[in-house]
């Protein structure tokens, strides 16, 4: 394994974000859990402490807690924006940078901005304002993330469009404004939320129990994803060592056999039930491999990228070594890897995965039973002129691993009945 060093790509990461503002997101699972509440008392705090502080835009909404504790913070005058005979009002991001204060609430990060206006969202005068250098606040709902868009629509049954990049929440210190389901019911009975009408409406659709627990989950599993990917960062540019396993996070062996895609595909599925990241490690040793092989890794390399994992190569001198290094490099809490099933020579890959065990004693490993010969079963139903005689096979093939078609006789072999312990007259190799 080599020497610990710090991650170039994490080190730019920490540089890039030192040199812009810090941005600040106060996360809820829905509206009328109090983050702009939570937000403007944080700022006050700030601001009677010294720091300048102002507001670049606030949504009451005509809530009046709100709007009293919006009074004693300074506010920018918004920007007019004529759009179809109308004024709109949209956050003067000109006046921002010229006042340029240490700290700038923006609520509602997802806003779509008035036709017109320098940008189409929000979230990208955010990015302007960061890049000067500026601290900005802001608040989101669970809802308006891109990656979980389509997951909130499952079982809400209601598609937002406007969303905000994933990327702004992996850069940003979050803050978790938590209200229990039944106590946010209570307050949008209660007219705290919205208007009457509207409530109603709201109580017999999206703020029902089981929605608002879900994207409470949703809240506080990807914050702390957020989080988990924030001190990986730290960690690795200060090649410190450890797997840091305050989180899963989960390592793929894939190999070249024919089963590739199956471990996969296995493995996806396990990080999945973990929730936790994953990716797809192959390690290269040396030696050559066939065009077939080289088809089939590449097949199951792309399959992963297709299933949202990370896709990593790693030269090494062995499989172990690779794999001891890939977790390392990951941080890895759990490896999977393919386990054949019973054969000729499996004590060998047996071998391989009891090494690995002792190599990596803190981690856990998981094997994924696979079937081999799959290749040779396809060819065995495939074989030329054979007919019947070649359906028989492959039923054979698939119910008694390995395959019985001997490409060097051309035939196939057929036990007299169905024992695994049964000798082939005919080499089948």
């Amino acid at each position: 394994m080599t020497p610990a060093r710090p991650d170039p790509e994490a080190l730019l990461r920490l540089a890039e974000q030192e040199r812009s503002g810090r941005l600040k997101v106060f996360l809820g699972a829905a509206p009328g859990v109090g983050k702009t509440c939570e937000m403007l008392d944080d700022a006050l705090a700030q601001s009677r402490a010294g720091v300048d502080v102002v507001v670049g835009i606030v949504e009451t909404h005509g809530r009046v807690e709100t709007e009293a504790r919006l009074r004693p913070l300074p506010m920018l005058p918004r920007k007019e924006v004529a759009h179809r005979g109308h004024t709109l009002l949209e956050m003067d991001i000109d006046a921002i940078l010229e006042r340029k204060p240490a700290l700038v609430l923006v609520d509602e990060l997802a806003h779509a901005n008035a036709p017109g206006s320098r940008h189409d969202k929000r979230w990208q005068d955010v990015e302007e304002i960061l890049a000067a250098g500026i601290d900005v606040w802001s608040t989101l709902n669970i809802q308006h993330l891109e990656s979980l868009n389509d997951v909130v629509a499952s079982f809400t049954h209601v598609r937002v469009r406007e969303t905000v990049p994933d990327r702004l929440l992996d850069r940003a210190e979050i803050e978790v404004v938590d209200t229990p389901p039944d106590e946010l019911i209570e307050r949008l009975r209660a007219g705290k939320v919205y208007v009457p009408h509207e409530a109603a409406r709201a109580l017999h659709h999206f703020f029902s129990r089981s929605n608002l627990s879900a994207l409470r989950e949703l809240v506080l599993r990807r914050a702390a994803q957020a989080v988990d990917a924030q001190m990986l960062d730290a960690v690795r540019a200060q090649a410190l060592a450890g797997t840091w396993a305050t989180a899963d996070r989960v390592l793929v062996a894939v190999g070249s056999h024919d089963a590739a895609s199956d471990v996969v595909r296995a493995g996806r599925r396990l990080a999945d039930a973990l929730r936790a990241p994953w990716t797809a490690v192959h390690i290269e040793t040396p030696g050559e491999r066939g065009a077939q092989a080289n088809a089939r890794l590449a097949e199951a390399m792309h399959l992963a990228t297709q299933l949202g994992g990370q896709v990593l190569a790693l030269p090494a001198a062995g499989v172990v070594e690779g794999l001891a290094q890939a977790a390392a490099d990951t941080r890895a809490t759990l490896v999977v890897v393919g386990a054949p099933r019973p054969r000729r020579f499996a004590w060998q890959r047996r071998l391989t995965v009891d090494t690995l065990a002792r190599r990596l004693p803190d981690l856990a490993l998981q094997q994924v039973p696979v079937a081999h010969g799959a290749a040779a079963r396809r060819a065995c139903a495939a074989a030329p002129g054979h007919g019947h005689l070649g359906a028989r096979c492959a039923d054979w093939c698939r119910r008694w691993p390995p395959p019985r078609w001997s490409p060097r006789s051309g035939a196939c072999c057929l036990p007299p009945r169905p024992s695994p312990m049964w000798r082939c007259s005919i080499s089948c190799r």
